[in-house]
């Protein structure tokens, strides 16, 4: 009976007071925290932290033809330094402020995170702080970027899973040096050398422990804690972190008491305030890299290569400062600006000094150049190249007699722009006014492959099609870059050779490792005396023909050039042009500018002429950029002077015995 009543008990007892239901529970409750850790091990094992790992982007950066700084390159709003180039106090200061448990944790702080997730269920909103250096990193890394930033659990839950996985694979240092290059200190600058550039004007490694402390603070509230905005409460900020590195023990309390005596001191500017300038050098230098040494777009941005060019500043800003100036323009039509392109390089060397591809906004990193991706037919301004150089090497002079008589030549028939006729006119003349009918039948006289053969030496190829007599007047079947022109033209200016244009001096590492070298690449185009011959005959077109505007009161040499509307659809047109050109050059330096409109059409078409704006641009530029340096003539070929000597020579031998005993 008694036993019965145990039995009855024992029933009546509710199962969470009966000891096998706690061991079960237990049990239970133990797989499924083994389960969970498990799963949860599995999630952070399976998180790709890749991208953390990979080297940071670097940027290049581009020097003038004296090695100063002009120019950054990069993709990426990030210049990043090593851990060896972060000072121990930056490292010590960032630690004090934002996670003083950092060397004592693995990823997430337990007792930090417990007290911020009891304030964040008591608030509601998730808003509490409690993340560690790792997970900042993490939520910099791989959170916010792919979404914005919300308070929620789950991101806090992820975040923390990736600081895990991140523990696991950097060391403490890494993970701090990977953290100070992405984190955001304001005035639209991220990592810790561009703050040290910006608000200090220095490197990352030179910072002391009152600039340390400042940015440290920056980064709780990098807006309102800028010393730029505002100084007194970035003061203030930067005094609390000396104050928590004192009671960490990173600093002495005579290290404190001196440092918060120091007042806040900025020196603006550096080299990461290059970003964007002489860009339409820029664009022309990368598209030469490409080229010339096989690097991509990618390595040459973010490569952290120092790109040594032949730029001079002054030619460039020159050339920069005119294009950005209306008034030298034709004014073009409100749907369509006059496009332009000019080159000015040394011809001595073949480096380019400066250079402008574009009119108005740049439209897109390496967008489209029209001085040098451009191919115009270059009208008159090549008749020096095929017609007159090749006449003066086969012994014409610039007294010699041509044509300008109405001419034919198997229904060819050019006519000059005045639709005027002369009778025989000497070389000079035809040049320096520029007539055609002079330069054809000239051509056909020498021969058509004489012109061809001077062209193509010069550095411009030809299509089959271009062998004809059009050539004399520029009609080309693909046409000529400014670049090009400026090279060709670079031959009579350099004494008969043709020195390949180039930007790119030479290309290193960071650590000063040469990676590409240019090689000169000189070409023997035809003699000195007939570059020189040339030269005369165009200052004659500069001082007394067609291209007066281009005079700079110095030894200048040049040619116009101008192609006139052809086609049914401009039929109607009595008057315009498609390109219009003068290229030209002195003692110092050749250039080309090229100017018309992008598309032409019977609404977009040019009324002016190559010795108009292009020769008043060029003026414009080379007057500019040749202000402080001193005027000197064309230096006379030592060949020239012998063949001159040898022709009086002949010439009073001549007079004694031929003429003067014919006539006694």
């Amino acid at each position: 009976m008694e036993k019965l009543r145990v039995l009855s008990f024992m029933k009546n007892i509710k199962p969470w007071k009966k000891p096998k239901f706690w061991i079960s529970l237990g049990l239970i409750l133990l797989i499924l925290v083994i389960l969970t850790a498990g799963g949860i091990a599995l999630y952070i094992s399976s998180l790709d932290i890749s991208k953390l790992q990979t080297p940071l982007s670097q940027p290049s950066y581009l020097y003038d033809q004296k090695g100063t700084p002009i120019s950054q390159l990069s993709s990426s709003r990030i210049e990043p330094v090593s851990g060896k180039q972060i000072p121990l106090i930056m490292k010590q200061a960032i630690i004090a402020v934002e996670d003083r448990r950092y060397y004592e944790h693995k990823g997430v702080d337990l007792r930090s995170i417990t007290r911020a997730i009891y304030q964040d269920f008591r608030s509601g909103d998730f808003s509490e702080g409690g993340s560690t250096i790792t997970q900042q990193l993490a939520k910099n890394f791989f959170i916010a970027p792919n979404k914005t930033p919300d308070k929620t659990l789950t991101r806090k839950l992820k975040e923390a899973a990736y600081a895990l996985k991140i523990e696991t694979v950097l060391n403490k240092d890494e993970i701090l040096t990977a953290y100070l290059n992405q984190i955001y200190f304001g005035e639209g600058r991220w990592g810790l050398q561009n703050a040290a550039q910006l608000y200090f004007g220095k490197n990352a490694e030179k910072l002391t422990l009152e600039e340390a402390s400042l940015l440290a603070g920056m980064v709780k509230a990098p807006t309102i804690y800028s010393p730029l905005s505002n100084k007194q409460k970035s003061l203030e900020r930067r005094n609390v972190v000396l104050s928590l590195m004192k009671e960490q023990n990173y600093i002495t309390s005579a290290n404190y008491e001196k440092a918060i005596g120091q007042p806040i001191v900025l020196k603006k500017g550096s080299l990461s305030d290059l970003s964007g300038q002489y860009a339409p050098y820029v664009d022309y230098v990368v598209e030469e890299a490409i080229q010339r040494t096989g690097f991509t777009e990618e390595q040459i941005l973010n490569g952290g290569l120092q790109i040594y060019t032949q730029m001079d500043p002054s030619v460039q800003k020159a050339a920069e400062d005119v294009y950005k100036d209306s008034s030298f323009f034709p004014s073009g039509k409100a749907d369509q600006i006059v496009q332009s392109g000019v080159v000015i390089l040394d011809q001595s060397t073949g480096g380019i000094k400066g250079l402008v591809g574009y009119r108005g906004e740049r439209v897109a990193f390496r967008g489209f150049n029209y001085a040098t991706q451009l191919k115009r037919a270059p009208g008159s301004s090549l008749k020096p190249l095929s017609v007159y150089g090749p006449a003066l090497e086969k012994g014409y002079t610039s007294d010699s007699q041509v044509s300008d008589y109405p001419l034919n030549i198997k229904g060819y028939t050019p006519t000059d722009y005045d639709n005027q006729n002369r009778g025989y006119v000497t070389i000079q003349e035809a040049i320096s006014n520029s007539w055609n009918i002079p330069a054809v039948w000239l051509l056909n006289e020498i021969g058509v492959e004489s012109g061809v053969d001077f062209v193509e030496r010069s550095g411009i190829p030809l299509e089959e099609k271009d062998h004809g007599l059009p050539l004399a007047l520029g009609g080309l079947t693909k046409g000529v870059s400014p670049l090009q022109m400026a090279q060709a033209y670079g031959v009579f200016a350099n004494h008969g050779i043709m020195n390949k244009a180039y930007a790119i001096r030479k290309i290193t590492t960071k650590e000063g490792d040469v990676l590409f070298q240019a090689q000169t690449d000189a070409v023997r185009v035809t003699t000195p005396s007939v570059a020189y011959r040339m030269t005369l005959m165009l200052q004659d077109v500069v001082t007394n023909g067609t291209g007066k505007n281009a005079d700079l009161g110095r030894p200048t040499a040049g040619k116009t050039g101008s192609v006139e509307l052809d086609g049914d659809e401009f039929s109607a047109i009595t008057k315009g042009e498609k390109d219009v050109w003068f290229v030209g050059y002195t003692p110092e330096l050749t250039a080309a500018v090229w100017m018309g409109y992008d598309k032409t059409d019977p609404t977009h078409y040019l009324t002016t002429a190559g010795g108009s704006e292009p020769a008043v641009v060029f003026h414009e530029i080379l007057s500019r950029a040749l202000k402080s340096t001193p005027v000197a003539p064309f230096e006379i070929p030592q060949e020239y002077i012998e063949q001159n000597k040898l022709s009086n020579k002949l010439y009073r031998w001549y007079q004694e015995n031929i003429i003067n005993p014919f006539t006694k």
